[in-house]
């Protein structure tokens, strides 16, 4: 399997279960919570490397102790990681879970939630077949350019946040990108027929990703494939779903599955880490789904 380089986010993530979320000055007492690693992109390599892929994991850390705690468990997984650090401390990430497994976030950003232009230049593209990012740092078009030079294919998370000026503020890292994974609310910001607007900037395949209802596989000539999630799951926490299911996707175009075993298979793991509390804790393994297949 290829050996792809995921770039972007790492937090230390808080998430709590509660009944309702809180009216101003009430306190809510909650009913589970968990901590652990987090990010967007951070969790889109360690689903990656769950459903058998070889990932390198590219993050900027801090000189907190947040820092150092996140560098050691990562240290301790298969991601192969390549940390640059500055001074600052990491990004925290506080979920508040509803009854329903909805979520809502609060967000600090500290000083990982992308490398700098410094960490992007020393990144090692030379053993890299493909590269994943989102655009949450002005150094993303100056990485995107450094893979286009080196012939290296490439895909992006396209968050909300990313793109606050319209969506041709992307252009430079959308024209040429072989997959683009989007959710509603990111086409909703896009604004009308958000998966041509997408065509027209360059994106070969378009993922969209659509909660309860699956995902849909918008293919370069026209092609389309719509899988749905399995029936009669309990979810519990949509924490990181989306993440999984990119992680997953990438995994099976390393791999060499077939299409709509690849859209299949990544519905079917965001859709199991729903029923868990957690993100990357949650997230399932090939044998699993493999398991899970063959029942």
């Amino acid at each position: 399997m290829a050996h792809y380089l995921f770039v972007g986010d790492v937090s230390l993530d808080l998430s709590l279960q509660a009944p309702h979320m809180p009216a101003p000055d009430e306190k809510v007492h909650c009913t589970a919570s968990t901590e652990g690693l987090g990010g967007v992109i951070t969790n889109t390599a360690v689903a990656f490397s769950r459903a058998g892929g070889d990932a390198a994991l590219g993050i900027q850390l801090g000189d907190d102790l947040a820092s150092i705690q996140v560098r050691n468990e990562l240290e301790a997984t298969r991601l192969d990681l390549r940390p640059a650090m500055v001074p600052g401390g990491l990004c925290r990430v506080v979920t508040m879970i509803e009854p329903h497994g909805e979520k809502r976030l609060l967000l600090y950003p500290g000083v990982s939630l992308y490398p700098d232009d410094a960490a992007v230049r020393a990144l090692r593209l030379d053993d890299i077949a493909h590269l994943h990012t989102a655009c949450f740092g002005p150094a993303a078009p100056a990485l995107v350019e450094r893979a286009r030079q080196a012939g290296i294919g490439w895909s992006i998370d396209l968050e909300p946040a990313s793109f606050p000026h319209g969506i041709a503020s992307l252009a430079p890292v959308l024209d040429g990108a072989r997959v683009v994974f989007v959710n509603d609310r990111a086409a909703d910001a896009i604004g009308r027929d958000p998966i041509g607007r997408l065509r027209d900037l360059g994106v070969s395949d378009v993922v969209r990703t659509r909660g309860p209802l699956g995902a849909e596989l918008y293919r370069e000539g026209g092609e389309m494939l719509y899988a749905p999630p399995p029936a009669g799951l309990d979810i519990v926490d949509t924490t990181g779903a989306g993440d999984c299911l990119a992680g997953w996707f990438l995994a099976g175009l390393a791999a060499g599955w077939r299409v709509d075993i690849i859209l299949a298979r990544a519905v079917r793991a965001a859709s199991i880490a729903c029923t868990r509390m957690g993100a990357q804790t949650a997230y399932p393994t090939l044998s699993e789904i493999e398991t899970q297949e063959q029942g």
